[in-house]
């Protein structure tokens, strides 16, 4: 992997009981930080061109994501992509959302194959060098070997990184491959489409809360939102 500037990294409406289902999921993952220590996520996004029209949503969402993390003690956050031709690039670890968001404004979506190997891969290296509390996928697709990320995702579980699995859209495939990733990885999957922005916010909103702040910060992110958002939440007391 290179270290230089670019960062290339080699070659509306939810089901409620999945969401149930999914909160459930990130309850049971118990502590993720030591207290004291932020937390590292890494958030991953597909941006081939089947994605152009839901990009600003994500934009939106991954500052939100951001804000909730730093109001239960901070979180670093790695933003990874794949577009196009082969091109999978990760920034550095960032602490502030607006870089983040900026960043991410900088970013047009590409027409190519799905890269979710690499990105696995990578989370793995990441880890290695220093602890990844969790890591976030959003996308809509998957064309590779469902056999070898199955591979992938159940060595980041054997290392305590879990995967959130998030899909946009209903394509089989995509949703047979993000289901085995997360449950191998010990994570949890959603899926969601453009009219639920809200509640995959609200989603994001608790894994960063969990990865910043672990299972006691989920529980504080209930007394501090709408009464949609308290319903939502309850479940993670």
């Amino acid at each position: 992997m290179e270290k230089d500037r670019s960062r290339q990294i080699p070659a509306p409406t939810s089901a409620k009981p999945e969401i149930d289902a999914f909160i459930e999921q990130v309850r049971a993952l118990g502590p993720s930080t030591a207290q004291g220590k932020r937390g590292r996520l890494i958030f991953a996004l597909d941006a081939t061109m089947s994605r152009q029209p839901t990009w600003d949503t994500a934009c939106t969402l991954q500052a939100e994501m951001f804000r909730e993390a730093a109001s239960v003690g901070g979180l670093d956050i790695q933003l990874v992509y794949f577009r196009g031709f082969n091109e999978c690039r990760h920034s550095a670890w960032i602490a502030s959302s607006e870089k983040l968001a900026a960043l991410m404004s900088r970013i047009d979506c590409r027409g190519g194959q799905t890269q979710i190997g690499k990105i696995l891969i990578h989370a793995r290296e990441e880890h290695a060098e220093q602890k990844v509390q969790a890591m976030v996928f959003v996308g809509d697709a998957m064309e590779e070997s469902i056999d070898h990320l199955c591979q992938l995702a159940g060595e980041l579980g054997l290392l305590g990184v879990p995967v959130f699995m998030f899909q946009e859209g209903n394509d089989p495939v995509a949703e047979n491959a993000y289901r085995e990733i997360a449950r191998l990885s010990r994570g949890a999957y959603c899926r969601f489409d453009a009219g639920s922005a809200h509640q995959l916010g609200e989603l994001l909103r608790a894994v960063a809360a969990y990865a910043a702040g672990g299972i006691k910060a989920l529980a504080d992110l209930s007394a501090k939102r709408s009464s949609g958002a308290q319903k939502l939440l309850a479940q993670l007391k």
